[in-house]
């Protein structure tokens, strides 16, 4: 996967403005660039002197700070009591840390700093691996660095490295890892230098601009190949017979058209109606499917990353992977009726090279509604521009009877409903200790006596099982 560089901001103090296009903002490194501390500022181009000097003094370590407090209490009681020689001693440890932030405030030179996140986009529970290179782009050497990257705190700890002096036109590289359990998008950066004088008496720090964007999509399971009854033709290799039987091309004759091909003239029909007809192409129906995913808040209890509501968001994101390498024209709903943005209209996805990614980020993100009912998600369907949506696989929380209503007569405008319910019902099958109550145990019947196939799901539960279960059912003819 090919990274472009991140967009970088102007030098920070004491910097001579440095683009993040340039030599060494161009590759896989995002790019950006900070200086020593100077007078060119951030944003405003070149502010006051004093201004600046100020920022510097406000650097003094609680070391520096002790030195002057000293110094100045020894010259004090020096003036009060007449001794020379604690006079010495008092400007001596006055000066020191003066001398220190004035040289640290004078030192000019260059740093630009690269940033490379491997992968971008990574399943929860894994690692990313960040790698982080410094360069000294000036013509003096730099001290002692104290490099610092901004991360979330769920992605683990604030990574923190020490540099030593980097000559003129060298470089440095360190790497970190970051994981999150979490899944969501998490910006990494900016890059944070701290610099320092030999004698520690002033920090200063210098941010740089650019960042990254970890994407962390919910994992995958990979399910089994498994035919579900009432699809339609376009499923694996049922697809493949039905495009050997018909042919590439249908021959449906039409009206002839001015640009037409005369190639296509289709003589017979022309005879037959008394005018020009021509042969048009029709490909088989794509297969289409419906992933509806339930968000409300009230239907899932618990957070957290072994949730039920994070267990749904997972199995929905490895139906969608499954039936795109399968063929499937997809499109996920939500509860509220949104559904995944798409190029293709209403909403379904082919299997191209962008749609595995799209629903992956548009899954990494989504969060409760506050919905009270399906009635969003039932209107979606409804109001279809096609006659018929294909398979329906829906990923409900906890219903109540009038909700289990609503679910049920989506079943109308699919050719198979299949539903998995991570609610209370769905933690009682998985935990596997009791059977469900039978008011949780309702829902599933009514969705069974509405024509779908509903097994219970959750945490701890196997898609993959729950997959073949589905399909098992389906050839039974269980759920019509």
């Amino acid at each position: 996967m090919a990274y472009g560089p991140a967009p970088s901001a102007p030098p920070a103090p004491g910097a001579a403005p440095q683009s993040g296009t340039g030599p060494y903002g161009a590759g896989p490194y995002g790019a950006g660039a900070a200086g020593g501390p100077g007078s060119a500022d951030e944003d405003r181009g070149r502010p006051e002197r004093r201004g600046s000097l100020r920022l510097a003094f406000g650097g003094l370590t609680t070391r520096g700070r002790s030195f002057l407090a000293a110094g100045v209490a020894a010259a004090l009681c020096a003036y009060v009591l007449g001794q020379d020689e604690l006079l010495r001693v008092g400007v001596l440890l006055a000066v020191l840390p003066l001398v220190c932030v004035l040289v640290l405030h004078r030192t000019r030179y260059r740093v630009a700093g690269y940033r490379k996140l491997s992968p971008s986009r990574v399943p929860a529970r894994s690692e990313a691996r960040v790698k982080l290179r410094i360069e000294n782009v000036s013509r003096l050497p730099t001290g002692l660095l104290m490099l610092q990257d901004r991360v979330p705190y769920v992605l683990g700890p604030r990574p923190r490295f020490v540099l030593d002096r980097v000559e003129p036109g060298g470089r440095r590289e360190v790497s970190y890892r970051v994981r999150s359990d979490l899944r969501g998008r998490y910006p990494l950066g900016p890059l944070q230098l701290r610099l320092t004088d030999p004698f520690g008496m002033c920090e200063l720090t210098r941010s740089f601009s650019s960042y990254d964007t970890l994407t962390v999509v919910p994992p995958v399971e990979a399910l089994p190949a498994a035919r579900l009854a009432g699809e339609t033709s376009g499923y694996g290799e049922g697809r493949q017979r039905a495009l050997a039987l018909a042919g590439d091309d249908d021959v449906i004759p039409r009206g002839y058209r001015h640009g037409d091909d005369l190639r296509r003239v289709h003589w017979r029909s022309t005879a037959r109606y008394g005018e020009l007809m021509v042969r048009r192409e029709e490909q088989p129906q794509q297969a289409r499917c419906t992933v509806l995913l339930d968000t409300r808040r009230a239907a899932f209890p618990g957070a957290g990353p072994d949730s039920p509501f994070e267990w749904a968001v997972a199995a929905a994101a490895s139906v969608c992977m499954h039936l795109l390498e399968r063929g499937y024209s997809v499109r996920l709903l939500t509860d509220t009726g949104a559904a995944a943005p798409g190029p293709e209209s209403g909403g379904f996805l082919s299997d191209t090279s962008d749609t595995a990614g799209l629903l992956l980020d548009t899954l990494a993100v989504v969060e409760h509604s506050h919905e009270q009912g399906l009635s969003g998600a039932y209107d979606a369907l409804r109001g279809g521009t096609t006659g018929n949506e294909g398979l329906l696989i829906a990923f409900l929380g906890a219903l109540d009877e009038e909700q289990a209503l609503t679910v049920g007569r989506m079943r109308q405008r699919s050719n198979r409903a299949v539903a998995f319910l991570a609610g209370p019902a769905g933690q009682q099958h998985a935990g596997g200790a009791q059977a469900a109550p039978d008011s949780e145990q309702a829902p599933l019947r009514a969705l069974r006596e509405a024509g779908w196939t509903a097994l219970p799901g959750g945490p701890g539960t196997s898609l993959a099982t729950l997959w073949q279960e589905a399909d098992s059912d389906s050839t039974k003819g269980l759920g019509r």
